[in-house]
């Protein structure tokens, strides 16, 4: 499998260009820094330099072609205002997915987040909940196989490989190391396509979870 993945240089993201690399899939990390490059290199993915707030959907296309799958995994991340909240978590994930329409890639996985339709009181943060609930539902407005998968509160811990995966979980901590693990998983899963799925840490080995999270009751298309 050829994998693109929006945002190469995340946590989440070098975990899953780790592991897709590791069994012998094809990775191309979309990064901003080219000093990052290097990085996802190390991990046995190759990766391209683009701004995903300054490029346009044909340059991004450009990169995505070839793909059987499009990972979106960018965000403006801590210590951003709320417009970069909007330009990336919104803007750059409805920019990659005109690209993956040009491209002709319709296989298309967004990291989002849990409790999106809530109010923190914290403008910069709330700003980011609007984000991410917007390119939700611009994504869902797409004749795309597309996958969203909500993680809960992420941690730098090592895998357990254990989860809790469902249309609705209670709130919870998952690590970002069994995030990418779903991630994968979902990607080999056809039937996940129109498929949102919130995700914590639990008690269910991985392929066992994704397994059991594709019921009926997933489908929104």
């Amino acid at each position: 499998m050829r994998i693109a993945i929006a945002g190469g240089h995340g946590k989440i993201a070098l975990l899953l260009t780790a592991l897709a690399a590791g069994r012998g899939d094809e990775v191309i990390g979309v990064v901003r820094n080219p000093d990052h490059v290097a990085d996802v290199r190390d991990l046995g993915g190759d990766a391209v330099t683009l701004d995903l707030e300054k490029a346009t959907a044909e340059q991004v296309a450009a990169v995505l072609a070839g793909a059987d799958a499009v990972v979106f995994a960018a965000g403006a991340g801590p210590g951003s205002g709320a417009a970069r909240k909007d330009t990336l978590d919104r803007a750059a994930s409805a920019l990659v997915a005109d690209a993956a329409r040009i491209a002709g890639v319709l296989r298309f996985v967004q990291i989002s987040a849990m409790g999106l339709d809530r109010t923190t009181g914290d403008p910069v943060f709330d700003a980011y909940l609007r984000a991410k609930a917007a390119a939700e539902d611009d994504l869902r407005g797409r004749d795309f196989d597309w996958t969203v998968l909500r993680p809960g509160r992420l941690t730098d811990d090592p895998p357990t490989g254990l989860v809790t995966l469902a249309e609705s979980v209670a709130p919870g901590e998952v690590t970002r190391a069994d995030v990418a693990a779903v991630l994968l998983a979902l990607l080999d899963e056809p039937a996940s396509a129109g498929a949102t799925l919130e995700l914590v840490g639990g008690t269910t080995p991985v392929a066992d979870a994704v397994q059991s999270a594709m019921g009926p009751s997933t489908r929104s298309v």
